[in-house]
């Protein structure tokens, strides 16, 4: 079967929606939903602006460019891929790279697309677009002192062990991760 295949017969229908909330980073509300046997109910959704996130990896392709941080919301220390929201009509690689050297002082030397997630379909529309460079130069001091206790090239064959122990949790950070393991260059 492929994704164009489908009968439509499990399409949920959507009764209305009703805005909760409203703001520059993210839009919340409510949607009345009818399943395809008859049951009705109301969903939250939340839909957030596009975010692109790059994995930037050395020039042996050894290393990945990473950022400890913490985390309040789930009130916990990890290792993240930089990375932001994107502007409004600004390109997502060119959002990519200005993160990259924002937060971690480094800079891009090539963007290239890799894949794009939604990492909790279920309930939210937030596409995250991540990004490769190969290669990267220093420039300075990162811009962002709020972004990262630390900066750090983390060895990719310490990825799955970090992994394993809940250091690297983030559905982007993961997929840009898994991603280039599984498919490295070469």
């Amino acid at each position: 079967m492929t994704a164009d295949s489908g009968t439509e017969s499990t399409v949920w229908k959507i009764h209305g929606e009703r805005l909760v909330d409203d703001t520059r980073r993210l839009r919340l509300s409510i949607a009345s939903v009818e399943l395809p046997d008859g049951v009705q109910f109301e969903q939250y959704v939340l839909r957030m602006p596009k975010a692109a996130m790059m994995v930037v990896l050395d020039d042996r392709q050894e290393n990945v460019l990473m950022m400890w941080r913490h985390r309040f919301i789930i009130d916990r220390w990890v290792w993240e891929l930089p990375g932001g929201y994107v502007d409004p009509d600004e390109d997502p690689a060119v959002t990519a790279a200005r993160e990259v050297e924002e937060e971690t002082g480094w800079r891009p030397r090539n963007v290239k697309p890799l894949v794009s997630l939604q990492p909790s379909v279920g309930t939210t529309d937030a596409e995250n677009l991540l990004f490769v460079s190969y290669g990267a130069d220093y420039i300075g001091e990162p811009e962002d002192i709020n972004e990262a206790e630390r900066i750090d090239w983390v060895p990719l064959d310490s990825i799955r062990e970090r992994i394993d122990t809940g250091e690297i949790i983030g559905a982007a950070s993961l997929v840009g991760l898994l991603h280039v393991l599984a498919f490295r260059a070469g």
